[in-house]
């Protein structure tokens, strides 16, 4: 979905829960609802997660039709 230079956010088929994305690093993942950006699992530093929001916000309709996509 998006890449930077150390870190992507990405979402998976055959997952389970409420609909998220993972914001996965060199040493950190993490999983965030599409529907809140609230996080539910995992850790992030704040400067990624907060980046990460950025992006995510305005693409918000997009991280939710591609996790019906994959897991509908």
């Amino acid at each position: 979905m998006y890449r930077s230079a150390r870190w992507k956010i990405a979402v998976y088929g055959r997952e389970h829960g409420v609909p998220h994305f993972h914001i996965e690093g060199p040493d950190f993942r993490c999983s965030v609802a599409i529907a809140s950006f609230e996080l539910i699992i995992g850790t992030v530093p704040g400067p990624v997660l907060d980046y990460a929001l950025e992006w995510a916000r305005p693409n918000q309709a997009l991280l939710m039709q591609t996790w019906q996509e994959l897991n509908g």
